[in-house]
Order: C-alpha cells, then structure tokens, then sequence
C-alpha cells in the first residue's frame, strides 16, 4: 500500500511540474505573439484613436463652412442677377424696350 502512494504522489508530482512548465510556455508564447503583433501594426502606419478623431472634426467643421458659403454664393448670385436685369419700359406702340 505504502508503494501505491509513492507511486500516486510521484505521479501528481509530475503532474504538478508539467503543468508548471506548460503554463511557462504559454506566458512566453502569448508574450512573442504580442510583441510580433505590435511590430506588425507599428510597421502599417495606423493612426491613433485621438488622431482620427480629430481629423474627422476637423472635416465636419470644413463641411458646415463650405455649406454656408455654397448658401451665401447663392444669395449674392441672386442678387447679382436681380441688379444685372435691366428695367423694362413700355413704349408708346406697346413693345417693350430697354430702359437706357
């Protein structure tokens, strides 16, 4: 009986170790598989979170400004035209001629 538990408790010993040493080789392996994935996107030139957000309101901000200036240039547009028609005046014979 005594042999059976030696066996039993070198068998869990074992056990014990490999489990240790397997749980080292994860920790290296997550640990290489980090650091070679950090490399990888360092090398793509992606910008940061911050960054994009930035510039994405940068562009909004240039996007309302051309609006109002698209809506100004069709104000001044309009009015241009209404100052360049020119005045309209009936002659006697009815026929409608340029006012000089």
């Amino acid at each position: 009986m005594q042999s059976q538990n030696r066996i039993l408790s070198d068998i869990a010993r074992l056990a014990s170790g490999a489990a240790g040493v397997a749980a080292g080789m994860r920790g290296e392996v997550e640990t290489q598989i980090r650091q070679k994935l950090q490399a990888l996107l360092a090398d793509m030139d992606l910008v940061s979170r911050e960054e994009f957000e930035a510039v994405k309101a940068v562009a909004a901000k240039a996007r309302e400004e051309q609006e109002d200036l698209a809506q100004r240039l069709a104000k001044l547009e309009t009015s241009l035209a209404d100052v360049a028609k020119p005045a309209v005046r009936k002659s006697a014979k009815g026929k409608a001629k340029p006012a000089v």
